[in-house]
């Protein structure tokens, strides 16, 4: 997988005239958010690998009735996902690592809609993605700096201008709670580049519709269930390579 020209975020949002920290600090859509891109939704119900990569893997893979079931977390009750409804290709499943990079990586492929955690023997865990504008306005290599298990959502002010009944979430009001509603979901992964906030986040959804789809804000979200998987495989300081490629 090769690598674009990296194009600094903070330099591409200043180029768009947008200010990068005030305005991509909430990262993240509200649950309501209308999608850009509608592809057709899956309507069958088996599960199969959908992708040709996975007919030189012959392991066993995750069976998504288990993987996205209910779930008591942190004190919170997160309620099945209904799979069913999702494309295959976008459940979390284990494929070759097509990305070149080595054991210990985190890839992000924002075009195909997938993120890889790669590890030894020659696999990578795949798992499907959302991504906002945000999400598509930094690429390059960083690290995962820190993680946060239910983080708070401070939406920017400019995001509470445009939407007045997120007042009540504003950053002068100390953010969301975590909770089943919070746009960042159940965990956030923050990502930095040269030891600078990158202003780019990996983070839950409670939305599973947008999984698979460009929305109107926001970085790179999962699912739930899948984003607590991620963050029990991904240690602080992972690198991570985002790409379009």
């Amino acid at each position: 997988m090769s690598l674009p020209s990296s194009l600094s975020r903070r330099n591409f949002l200043a180029l768009a005239g947008i200010g990068a920290v005030s305005t991509l600090a909430g990262c993240a859509s509200t649950v309501e958010s209308n999608p850009i891109v509608s592809p057709v939704q899956y309507s069958g119900s088996a599960y199969r690998p959908s992708d040709s990569l996975l007919s030189s893997y012959s392991g066993e893979q995750p069976d998504p009735a288990v993987i996205y079931a209910a779930m008591d977390d942190g004190g919170f009750h997160l309620p099945a996902i209904p799979y069913e409804q999702i494309d295959p290709k976008y459940y979390r499943q284990r494929v070759v690592n097509p990305t070149g990079e080595p054991p210990g990586s985190v890839v992000v492929n924002t075009r195909e809609r997938f993120l890889y955690v790669t590890e030894p023997g020659g696999t990578a865990m795949r798992y499907g993605i959302g991504v906002g504008r945000e999400g598509f306005a930094w690429q390059g290599r960083g690290i995962i700096q820190w993680r946060k298990k239910w983080p708070r959502w401070n939406p920017p002010d400019e995001m509470v201008a445009r939407q007045p009944e997120l007042v009540q979430y504003s950053i002068a009001n100390g953010g969301m709670d975590p909770g089943l509603k919070n746009p960042l979901g159940a965990r956030a992964l923050y990502i930095f580049e040269d030891k600078q906030d990158s202003l780019y986040r990996l983070h839950g959804n409670p939305d599973w519709r947008s999984i698979g789809k460009a929305v109107s804000s926001g970085c790179v979200r999962l699912l739930n269930q899948d984003v607590i998987d991620l963050y029990d495989r991904v240690p602080e300081r992972a690198p991570i390579l985002v790409t379009q490629a």
